[in-house]
């Protein structure tokens, strides 16, 4: 199993549109809209190293409203956090 942390920045005013498509994607397991120089942030987790060249070479790059992306890969995971229970705000 591969993860990776791939950072998006996007067209203006399609943030939410983008967001939506790459939920949908195999693979992808998170979306967050954050604050910052960046618009978006997806957490991958793929087969191998070969899926996600093909996600971020093939799938994401035929996208043009993702104006640049970065990916960052993870080497060792240190918590477990619920990320839902940490996100959420109670109600």
């Amino acid at each position: 199993m591969v993860t990776a942390i791939i950072l998006f920045d996007i067209k203006r005013g399609c943030v939410d549109r983008v967001g939506e498509w790459l939920a949908g994607l195999p693979g992808i397991t998170e979306v967050y809209s954050v604050g910052g120089r960046i618009d978006l942030v997806a957490i991958a987790r793929l087969k191998d190293n070969e899926a996600l060249s093909e996600l971020v070479n093939q799938t994401l790059a035929k996208n043009d409203e993702i104006e640049r992306t970065e990916s960052l890969m993870a080497f060792k995971l240190f918590s477990q956090h619920d990320l839902e229970a940490m996100f959420s705000i109670g109600f």
